[in-house]
């Protein structure tokens, strides 16, 4: 749990994990309610899909967390907050008084934390089928993936777990024996996949994504707050590996399963008409659990970039998470730095919660694209004991 803080103790708290320990921490100052989203049943805008890196599309009195899915620690005048704190519009735990807050000491000594980004675990799963020989489709998809400069694998393979499935299996269609692991820095991986097996066979694209959502499983279970990512890109319309099922019907199913284990579905079209590309909308909304989810598009090789480019790069996240609380009204009172440069309060960082820090602007894309550290230090007093 939260707890007391100790200054040369680090360790970071899972996405899933933060609202249960705020809710315990709470409890114990003699929180009469539980939040909006930990209620028995919750309320129905928790299982809201968003974009943590796009506009606020949550209902009012949410936001929207690292793992895609709209939340909320309190509700304004619940009481859920504690002694101190009150509810902010978007539903955090903020000071309730800034003009009381506890303001920075000169003679107290700084507490210094180690922020951990949350490092998501993305599997691919990529059509290999024969059209994908057309127009250099396959070639266009390994360039943009594991391009050895330019790849967006290869350029976040430090900030994500990558792994890749491809469809059909080249020996036999729904085996999917051909398969790298997820890790991290797995870029070498994914390309030597991808080149030593081309394009040939059908398109079985929801046996595959069933492959994906079992990798998810078991052993191959993420690390502890790391949100489970499937990006399905696909020239074609589905069918199934023994032509005795409806391949859609089955697509379509597999993105359903997909979204009710928690795994954030992306889906990526090359070259489809408009009555596929109407299907594939369908695979894309069930994987999203709501109408009207983003279909990328490919349909040369500068979009196919630019598509997994937005894909990948939004689900790393700028958000880190801070052992202990700090108190949000005086945070600007810190010092965050990347790389060893400190950062500005407002224009490159700025705290979202008692326990969540993000890199804005240029700095985000620096923390994206570089394998540095960002150290945080607060002035005790705006530490929350």
């Amino acid at each position: 749990m939260i707890g007391n803080m100790q200054p040369t103790t680090f360790r970071s708290l899972s996405l899933s994990g933060i609202a249960t320990a705020l809710v315990a921490a709470f409890a114990a100052c003699g929180s009469p309610a539980a939040g909006p989203c930990d209620k028995t049943p919750p309320d129905p805008s928790c299982a809201e899909t968003c974009d943590p890196n796009g506009a606020n599309t949550c209902a009012s009195g949410f936001h929207c967390r690292l793992d895609n899915k709209c939340y909320a620690f309190c509700t304004q005048g619940g009481g859920e907050c504690g002694d101190g704190l009150q509810c902010s519009d978007d539903g955090r735990c903020i000071a309730s008084n800034v003009d009381a807050a506890p303001q920075p000491d000169a003679d107290c000594p700084a507490v210094n934390f180690t922020p951990m980004p949350v490092t998501p675990s993305v599997q691919l799963v990529l059509d290999r089928s024969g059209s994908m020989n057309t127009g250099g489709r396959w070639t266009s998809l390994k360039d943009a993936l594991v391009n050895p400069t330019t790849g967006v694998v290869k350029v976040l393979e430090a900030k994500a777990y990558f792994g890749a499935t491809i469809f059909p299996g080249v020996n036999t269609c729904n085996q999917f024996d051909q398969t790298a692991t997820r890790v991290l820095n797995g870029s070498n991986a994914i390309k030597t996949l991808l080149d030593a097996n081309g394009p040939g066979g059908s398109t079985p694209t929801g046996e595959a994504m069933t492959k994906a959502i079992a990798s998810f499983t078991g052993a191959g279970a993420p690390p502890a707050g790391s949100p489970p990512v499937i990006v399905l890109a696909t020239d074609g319309d589905p069918n199934s590996c023994d032509g005795n099922s409806d391949g859609q019907t089955d697509s379509i199913a597999a993105a359903t399963a997909a979204h009710a284990a928690g795994i954030n579905v992306f889906v990526l079209g090359m070259n489809l008409g408009t009555a596929q590309l109407a299907r594939l909308q369908q695979v894309a909304d069930a994987g999203a659990g709501m109408a009207g989810a983003t279909v990328y598009r490919g349909d040369n090789p500068a979009e196919l970039k630019a598509a997994f480019d937005t894909i990948i790069s939004g689900v790393v996240s700028c958000q880190l998470t801070i052992t202990g609380n700090i108190n949000v009204a005086t945070a600007s009172s810190g010092t965050v730095r990347l790389n060893g440069r400190t950062l500005m309060y407002g224009t490159e960082w700025r705290a979202l919660d008692m326990n969540t820090i993000e890199l804005i602007g240029a700095a985000c894309t620096e923390l994206k694209s570089t394998t540095g550290s960002v150290t945080a230090s607060f002035p005790c007093g705006v530490v929350i004991e």
